[in-house]
């Protein structure tokens, strides 16, 4: 059997195609799977577990046959879907993880998380992320009507776009001492995340070992995936 890790789907009833996609992985691989982690960004904006959407309420009864086959199906938040809450999480039958979470697997401590808190160097994002996460503001902002929080979001997304446009690759990448600050925290082998959109298995020098930073790619021409067994942990890249 295998473990597997995907992120940064950005669904949305814009992008069928990657929908389609999703719902065929569920169906051919995520079924054969012991577990499977989705860790953040599965959608490409969540303004509350209220919100009727249809493709939601796909998504949730995809996953939901997924797990009742028998699949434990987890989940850590990204940066687009921090507010998924637990309506959807007892709809869906994921379970929510924390920001950063150590697993056990095949003999490997195997750290995981969205990753957007390595991007450090990137300082005006960790300041909107501090500020999107503080409870009393998700609060308030949840008691909003729906329609508000609709055209707050659209709003959002389209300065988030209109900043980064402008911001260099490296600073929104990960710092490599955040990177090594959190492998000595967690005493992990490997560390999988997403959030970079920069598919790759980089190598960590740490003291007198290597570990390893397995970065998981975007769904958008084609899925990815880390599967990990107990021979070999893999990145895939797959057609939809």
């Amino acid at each position: 059997m295998c473990t597997l890790f995907i992120a940064d789907l950005h669904l949305s009833e814009h992008e069928p195609a990657i929908t389609a996609g999703f719902l065929r992985f569920l169906r051919e691989d995520a079924i054969q799977a012991d577990s499977l982690y989705i860790l953040g960004d599965l959608f490409d904006y969540w303004i509350g577990d209220d919100d009727n959407n249809p493709l939601h309420r796909e998504i949730a009864s995809a996953l939901k046959t997924v797990q009742q086959q028998g699949v434990s199906c987890y989940f850590i938040h990204g940066n687009r879907d921090f507010l998924l809450g637990s309506r959807f999480a007892k709809e869906s039958g994921i379970i929510l993880l924390p920001q950063e979470k150590v697993l056990e697997l095949y003999g490997k401590r195997v750290l995981i998380l969205h990753g957007d808190t390595l991007c450090t160097d990137d300082e005006g994002y960790q300041r909107y992320r501090k500020r999107v996460h503080t409870p009393w503001i998700q609060r308030l902002f949840l008691l909003l009507p729906l329609s508000i929080r609709q055209k707050i979001a659209v709003k959002m997304r389209a300065n988030s776009q209109s900043v980064n446009s402008r911001k260099s690759e490296a600073i929104m990448d990960v710092n490599q001492q955040a990177v090594i600050d959190t492998f000595e925290r967690y005493q992990a082998d490997w560390m999988i995340h997403g959030h970079t959109h920069r598919p790759f298995v980089h190598e960590v020098p740490l003291h007198d070992k290597t570990v390893y930073r397995g970065v998981l790619g975007a769904w958008h021409h084609q899925g990815s995936m880390f599967k990990i067994t107990d021979k070999s942990i893999d990145l895939i890249s797959f057609p939809f």
